[in-house]
């Protein structure tokens, strides 16, 4: 049995089994570990995370909001498919958002943000994005941007932005093994961190647009 891990909160205290069912459900629904179109069986998914069926049906509520699943009458819950055609709709609602928050984690960026971000940027370093799992580097590029997110300091633009870019690395995952430079993709991601630790927003927003640019151009040459 998978137990769901025992995850610190901001102030160091523990997350309720709700919230850890729903991050846990959540990110195998972004990486596709439970396939678009799939159905949601509530009792299995709570017993592999080692929790009851009511966290899972609680998560199952606010991932329905999320368009990660969808409740259909008689039918039950499934994970929702991925269309391409929303990369356009999410591209344009990130295009906006993500030099934003950039920017805004610049300047709003505490000791503790800063060091956050050190430790993700470390990470990146010690891997080698040409040689490593593909599912690996999926895994940082989610952290990065989540931190990048939780340094601005505003939980509204936070929730957004985890949002849509949880349904952009899904359409990501779906077209991984044809798209040419992933690594590269990847690999922006430190001078991003390197502008918003150094506290220089007007960089930070500018990499953070081209990085956005970047995703959408290469999922279409890659269909």
């Amino acid at each position: 049995m998978q137990h769901v891990a025992t995850e610190p909160a901001v102030g160091g205290e523990e997350l309720s089994l709700a919230e850890r069912a729903y991050r846990a459900i959540r990110d195998q629904l972004v990486m596709l570990d439970i396939r678009p179109g799939s159905p949601i069986n509530e009792d299995q998914l709570a017993q592999s995370l080692g929790v009851g069926r009511t966290p899972v049906r609680e998560a199952l509520k606010r991932l329905q909001y999320e368009r990660l699943v969808a409740t259909y009458p008689r039918r039950g819950t499934f994970a929702t498919d991925v269309n391409i055609t929303d990369l356009a709709h999410i591209s344009e609602v990130r295009l906006e958002l993500e030099p934003l928050a950039a920017a805004r984690a610049a300047r709003r960026a505490t000791a503790e943000d800063r060091a956050a971000l050190t430790a993700v940027r470390r990470e990146l370093e010690r891997v080698d994005p040409r040689q490593g799992d593909a599912a690996e580097l999926m895994h940082l590029d989610l952290k990065v941007h989540r931190a990048v997110y939780a340094a601005t300091h505003n939980p509204y633009l936070e929730d957004t932005l985890i949002r849509h870019d949880n349904l952009a690395t899904r359409i990501w995952c779906l077209f991984i093994d044809r798209l040419a430079d992933m690594a590269g993709h990847v690999e922006e991601h430190g001078p991003l961190i390197d502008a918003i630790v150094a506290g220089e927003p007007d960089a930070a927003a500018q990499i953070a647009r081209a990085h956005v640019e970047g995703f959408e151009r290469a999922v279409r040459d890659a269909i």
